[in-house]
């Protein structure tokens, strides 16, 4: 069975998408950018932006009845790798505050991201 994820507590998507589809036992997220969704800002700062992205992913596990334990895999955009130890102090401290194991991830630098945005997360989570 297939349904459509949309939290409130998330960005709305951008574009013709879902936040998120689930199929039976398996959450497949689509990429989440830093939009705040008290300010609709974007902010500067790489740091404050991987926080609002893994803010999202987990506010869309939350709607889904899912948490961030179930997430398996991770695909980080960025568009300087430069950043990936900022990225990776923000993202490690999120797996260990909520109590998780680190998912297989890739992370990968690109021209540019929707919104001019430093970052993006898609995820994939699974429950038994």
């Amino acid at each position: 069975m297939k349904n459509i994820i949309n939290s409130e507590h998330a960005p709305k998507p951008i574009g013709p998408y879902s936040q998120a589809i689930q199929i039976n036992n398996i959450l497949i997220l689509s990429g989440q950018i830093p939009i705040d969704i008290i300010s609709n800002n974007i902010p500067e700062n790489i740091a404050e932006q991987t926080h609002i992205v893994l803010t999202n992913i987990k506010s869309i596990l939350i709607a889904s009845h899912f948490h961030v334990k179930d997430i398996v895999k991770t695909t980080i955009f960025t568009t300087d790798l430069k950043n990936i130890n900022i990225i990776n102090k923000i993202y490690m401290q999120f797996f260990i505050d909520n109590q998780s194991a680190f998912p297989a991830r890739s992370c990968v630098e690109v021209q540019a991201l929707p919104k001019n945005v430093k970052i993006e997360i898609e995820s994939i989570a699974f429950k038994k």
